[in-house]
């Protein structure tokens, strides 16, 4: 129990050190900040789970094996350097000393050396190797299955024991959700290129190959809200492909997962307080790559998970005419070819299932904050914020004629706001 703790210990100061010395090399407050931290949305260092720990102490162990052979190298090499140099004009030209062939001793030393570094890093390698590619046997009665498929952009996730009758298995797409302290089966499914699933907090990053299943297997510690990312360049959108990883403890998942597996809601005029939500939402003019990144919206007081818990609940201010309008627009813009809202209209597989989708912190694969605004700006122009996306190329625009499919008025952009954020 003491050496993973000194290791972590050890690991902390050295790499902090090195922190220090990268002013010299590097410019910008920021980045020195963020390296000084190291416990930023998807650092590798501050970890929530066993995976992502096993993993970390391994990346300490192979530091601390190449910081010796460091300063072994750099000691040997100053002493020749400051033992052997010229120190006056004569001993700049004097000529080389006899030069030596070798000396079996500190040959054969150096190579029992070099074997005794990397045995030192193949064991704990091989360990962590074995730990992490598949929930440990002891567990595996315990564990949660999920499958985890990749699209360009965005990520589907399907729970195949929690069956939803005549549709198949609960799906969501872009917010997975776990029970915290349990460990989690992830099949990672790919229906196009080569993506890569990667939560840092949680474990690391595996490939999803097209044609070829495969999996990995993460924890969560605790409750809490964790970035994640496709690791693998898969296109033109492939740096804002993300996705969020929500632990929620036994009580409140399973909530969760009735919430879920219920069809969408339907507000009714008796339950909308007649206040226009999403009015605003059409009118402001956004500039391409304008912020308004989900990595910036946490509210000062709330933490994301508990920011993620609100957004569960309905809007007392919603007005149901121009939901049911929305609702109207979302099957005549024919929305519903691409996506899913069940006990609404819709079957759509290509995009993703909105049935509750008012529910998520996220829109665009993790990209926007899920308000209002931001969603009118997505709607309006999902070509300027996720590049090369199907539901502009294809959609809004025929991929052929480059012509438009349809168009949408401010005021129809608004009402489809105000339907898609109800849907919780």
């Amino acid at each position: 129990m003491y050496l993973p703790s000194l290791l972590r210990s050890l690991g902390r100061m050295g790499i902090r050190v090195l922190a220090l010395a990268s002013p010299l090399f590097l410019t910008g407050c920021d980045f020195f900040n963020a390296i000084w931290r190291m416990d930023g949305h998807q650092s590798t260092i501050v970890v929530a789970g066993p995976v992502a720990r096993a993993q970390r102490d391994l990346f300490y162990v192979t530091c601390w094996v190449t910081l010796v052979i460091f300063i072994i190298v750099g000691a040997v090499l100053a002493y020749a350097t400051i033992k052997f140099k010229a120190r006056n004009a004569a001993d700049e030209h004097a000529e080389p000393p006899e030069q030596g062939h070798g000396n079996p001793l500190v040959e054969i030393s150096l190579i029992a050396a070099s074997v005794f570094a990397l045995v030192i890093i193949a064991i704990p390698t091989l360990k962590a190797i074995w730990y992490t590619y598949d929930v440990p046997e002891a567990e595996k009665a315990n564990a949660y299955e999920v499958t985890a498929t990749a699209y360009q952009w965005w990520f589907k996730f399907e729970y195949p024991g929690e069956p939803i009758e005549n549709v198949g298995p609960l799906s969501t797409s872009n917010e997975l959700v776990i029970p915290a302290g349990r460990p989690v089966h992830i099949n990672l499914r790919t229906v196009d290129v080569i993506h890569s699933f990667w939560v840092p907090k949680l474990a690391g990053k595996v490939d999803m190959i097209p044609n070829r299943g495969n999996r990995l297997w993460l924890q969560a510690d605790a409750p809490g809200y964790f970035w994640g990312q496709c690791a693998e360049y898969c296109g033109d959108s492939h740096a804002v492909m993300r996705f969020r990883v929500i632990a929620l403890g036994k009580d409140d998942f399973n909530a969760w997962l009735a919430a879920q597996k219920a069809t969408a809601r339907t507000v009714t005029a008796t339950a909308a307080a007649g206040q226009p939500r999403a009015q605003f939402a059409a009118l402001k003019e956004w500039k391409r790559n304008e912020p308004g990144y989900t990595d910036k919206y946490d509210r000062p007081d709330l933490s994301p998970l508990d920011n993620w818990k609100q957004m569960q609940a309905p809007n007392p201010n919603e007005d149901a005419a121009l939901i049911a309008q929305g609702r109207k627009l979302f099957q005549e813009k024919t929305c519903i070819g691409c996506h899913t809202i069940r006990g609404h209209e819709g079957v759509g597989i290509t995009g993703p299932n909105l049935t509750h989708v008012g529910a998520r912190t996220t829109i665009a694969a993790g990209l926007l904050e899920n308000n209002p605004e931001q969603l009118a700006r997505w709607i309006r122009h999902p070509d300027q914020v996720k590049p090369g996306n199907k539901m502009y190329n294809g959609g809004y625009i025929d991929v052929k004629t480059r012509k438009p499919n349809f168009t949408l008025t401010d005021a129809d952009v608004t009402a489809l706001v105000a339907y898609i954020s109800s849907l919780k």
